[in-house]
């Protein structure tokens, strides 16, 4: 079963730390610790991942973020990508033909991940079990240090 993860940008990013740094792949570009938890997770335990970003839609690793943005989905703002655009991402970028998808985001994103995602495609949140960042957090370091998923064992959330 091919298994893709869907994380979240993150509102730290590479150039809070570095102004000076230019266009970078978006592996680099978001440098938070929920955002790098979650793509540690994912490059352990699924077949590829994908960052949601509310600016630039769906970003493979290597695909490169032009610069510093402030946008977050919920926000009034004109620099949020549509469901429209997001829907003609997934089939582009062909997200739909995986098996399964690992949704590491927090509640705010089911919404719009639910508008361009094909409703009959399987899913599972498995971070929605935790409450709260700190626990969140936790869960997906020591997934990765014990080599054991938290995806997969209590079904579709």
């Amino acid at each position: 079963m091919r298994e893709l993860s869907i994380i979240p940008c993150g509102r730290k990013k590479i150039w809070d730390k570095y102004p000076e740094a230019g266009a970078v792949p978006a592996k680099d570009a978001y440098i938070g610790t929920f955002h790098k938890r979650c793509q540690q997770y994912a490059e352990t335990f699924t077949d590829g991942w994908v960052v949601l970003s509310a600016k630039h839609g769906f970003l493979f690793p290597n695909n490169m973020v032009d610069g510093p943005y402030d946008v977050t989905f919920g926000q009034k703002n004109a620099d949020i990508i549509t469901a429209d655009r997001l829907r003609q991402q997934v089939r582009a970028k062909q997200l739909d033909q995986y098996d399964r998808l690992i949704i590491l985001t927090g509640q705010k994103y089911r919404p719009v991940l639910n508008s361009c995602i094909p409703g009959s495609m399987p899913r599972e949140y498995p971070l929605m079990q935790f409450g709260g960042i700190g626990y969140i957090l936790q869960a997906l370091k020591r997934s990765v240090e014990t080599d054991t998923p938290i995806h997969g064992q209590a079904g579709d959330l």
